[in-house]
């Protein structure tokens, strides 16, 4: 049984936007039981878990003799071990790597970008200007994402790994107000997030959340 790491206390407050969250997704659609290991951020930067991630981050995967990190690596590992994540036709399976890797190398940096300056950034007397500049990197984006996706459910056809990376990318954007710019890019989210798979792999991270948050006064 592999074995993954994840935040012990998440930043994002069981919102599933961590990365995680693609790995976990991953192995409840092909149904694979995974363990997980906590990881807390001083642990993150100690020798034990660097030897796992050079950059100390998490995921990580370890399956007996293998250790993988980086999310997508990830994915695309368990995608090519299991039926179901990638299509066996020869074009479009390579159509659906293609797309995994714009989901991280071409729509997930200016999200991320925008993400962190709306989270570090909004005291900085810069701030007010950078915004919308960072804020028309993202439409772009999504406005091309949208012309591609037109009708279609998903990205290439099946449902693929993918949409599993497309889909949490984008859902780093659901405090920022622009997806409700592009109905047809939140219908597609919203349909990633309505699949059995993905509710599961949520749910057992924000388990993970609701555990380590001290309980409210009532």
């Amino acid at each position: 049984m592999p074995t993954i790491t994840a935040f012990e206390s998440s930043p994002d407050r069981g919102r599933g936007q961590a990365r995680d969250m693609r790995v976990r997704w991953a192995l409840e659609e092909v149904g694979q039981p995974y363990d997980v290991r906590l990881v807390s951020f001083a642990a993150m930067k100690q020798p034990a878990h660097l030897a796992l991630h050079p950059f100390g981050q998490i995921p990580t995967y370890e399956d007996g003799d293998l250790a993988l990190f980086e999310s997508g690596a990830i994915v695309l590992h368990i995608a090519e071990r299991h039926a179901g994540l990638l299509p066996a036709e020869s074009n479009a399976r390579s159509r659906a790597i293609a797309w995994m890797f714009a989901a991280l190398s071409t729509v997930e940096p200016p999200i991320v970008e925008l993400t962190m300056a709306m989270l570090v950034e909004r005291d900085k007397d810069w701030y007010a200007q950078r915004l919308p500049m960072l804020q028309d990197r993202v439409r772009v984006r999504l406005s091309e994402l949208s012309r591609h996706l037109g009708n279609a459910d998903w990205l290439d056809g099946a449902f693929s790994a993918a949409d599993v990376l497309m889909v949490t990318v984008l859902r780093r954007l659901q405090t920022s107000g622009l997806l409700d710019e592009c109905p047809g890019i939140a219908a597609y989210v919203a349909r990633g997030e309505a699949r059995p798979a993905f509710r599961r792999a949520f749910d057992a991270q924000l388990a993970v959340f609701n555990a380590s948050s001290p309980p409210t006064a009532s």
